[in-house]
Parts: structure tokens; C-alpha cells; sequence
């Protein structure tokens, strides 16, 4: 059975991989670079593109994945930027992450040949992400001093699968026990070298620096 379990598994990825690089092959046609943000729930992705979406110098959309509902898509919504929803419960079995194929289904309603850049806001989940690509040029981990400075030891695939990883909710350093110094030796132990960012997207410390970076993308990203 074990033999059998693995297999199936090495199947699906193998199909989820061949359909990522028709969407590659989609945005690259249209000169779309696309960034796929990661986080834990509640690690304040949505507030993040709230405060670096406005005022962004090139042309972005999202695509914002949620299990169900659209508050987090109303909220950028309102930053008139092109926010398509994609709610995984509505005929994905309400998986914990987006696959290649829920982001192909949605390729339809993005307006590709108006954008630079598409940032797709993942389903808020530490394990299920970062083992489907979706077509993506680069990688965002959002990790939030309120979850602790142990993630990065407990989630080891998360946090190796980025180019990027964004230290968010600094404003409560103070208030809660987090030893960055600490945090970034786990990090540094499951990923060496990764570029890291130190931001509150409640205050806008740092915020700054993030949409310089995400301004960089379409320039950097590998065709």
C-alpha cells in the first residue's frame, strides 16, 4: 500500500507540473511575470498587498485563493487594481492550497495582456503550497513574529521553496516573545542565503523596500 500511496502521489504532482508549464508558457506569451505569496492564515498577506499595491509603479493584478468567500479579494478590490477571486471549495474539494489546474481555470477572467504583474495570494496554509507550482516566476514566504520563531525548523519545505522570505508584523516585537536573531538561524539552517525582509504592513515600516522589490520582478525573473 505504501508503494502504492507514493505512487499516486508522484502522479499527481507530475500532472500538476505539466499543466504549470502551460500557465508559464500562457504568461510568458503575454509578458506577465507572477509571484506566488505563501503564508500561515492570518500572517497579514492581504494587509501586505494592501499597503505595497497602492502606489506600485508597474501593472498588477491578483488572484486572490481562499477556500471560500471574497473578503480578502473586497479589500483589494477597492485599491482598483484587477482582483480575480478563486475559491477553492467551489468544485476543488476545498484543498487547503491552489494547484495549477485552479489557476488555469481562472486564466480566463485575468487580463493578461494589461498587466506586468500578477501576484497570486495562495490559500493561507504552511505544508500544501509549496509543493504545487502554479506557473509561477518566483516565490514569497510571509511568516509573522506572532507565530514564532520555530516555523521555519517545523515547515522546512515552506520556507526552502522561496526567493523570498518577509518578516511581517515587527510592530509586535515588543509584545510578544520572538528572538529574531534565533528565528534567523532556523532560517538560515533550512535555507541558506535567503533573502529576508523585516515589515510591519500595519505601520508601513518597511513596506517600502517590498514594492521596490516586487517593482524589480518583471525585470529579474527568469524567462
Amino acid at each position: 500500500m505504501h508503494r502504492v500511496r507514493v505512487r499516486v502521489v508522484e502522479d499527481a504532482l507530475d500532472a500538476n507540473n505539466t499543466i504549470a508549464r502551460a500557465n508559464r508558457d500562457d504568461f510568458d506569451r503575454h509578458g506577465v511575470t507572477v509571484v506566488n505569496l505563501m503564508s500561515a492564515p492570518g500572517a497579514g498577506k492581504t494587509t501586505l498587498l494592501e499597503r505595497s499595491l497602492a502606489g506600485l509603479s508597474i501593472r498588477a493584478a491578483v488572484l486572490e485563493g481562499d477556500v471560500q468567500g471574497s473578503l480578502d479579494a473586497d479589500r483589494l478590490a477597492s485599491l482598483h487594481v484587477p482582483v480575480v477571486q478563486l475559491n477553492t471549495g467551489n468544485g476543488f474539494g476545498g484543498e487547503c492550497h491552489l494547484d495549477a489546474n485552479m489557476v488555469r481555470s481562472a486564466l480566463p477572467a485575468l487580463p493578461l495582456e494589461e498587466i506586468e504583474l500578477l501576484i497570486v495570494e495562495n490559500v493561507g496554509n504552511l505544508v500544501c503550497p509549496a509543493e504545487f507550482r502554479i506557473g509561477e516566476d518566483v516565490r514569497i514566504m510571509v511568516s509573522s513574529v506572532a507565530e514564532g520563531e520555530d516555523k521555519p525548523l517545523k515547515y522546512p519545505l515552506m520556507f526552502r521553496a522561496c526567493e523570498l522570505v518577509v518578516i511581517n508584523k515587527i510592530d509586535l516585537l515588543p509584545h510578544v516573545d520572538f528572538d529574531m536573531d534565533r528565528y534567523l538561524h532556523h532560517l538560515d539552517a533550512v535555507h541558506p542565503g535567503v533573502r529576508t525582509m523585516q515589515v510591519s504592513a500595519r505601520t508601513g515600516e518597511g513596506v517600502e523596500e517590498f514594492r521596490s522589490w516586487l517593482e524589480r520582478v518583471p525585470v529579474r525573473a527568469p524567462a
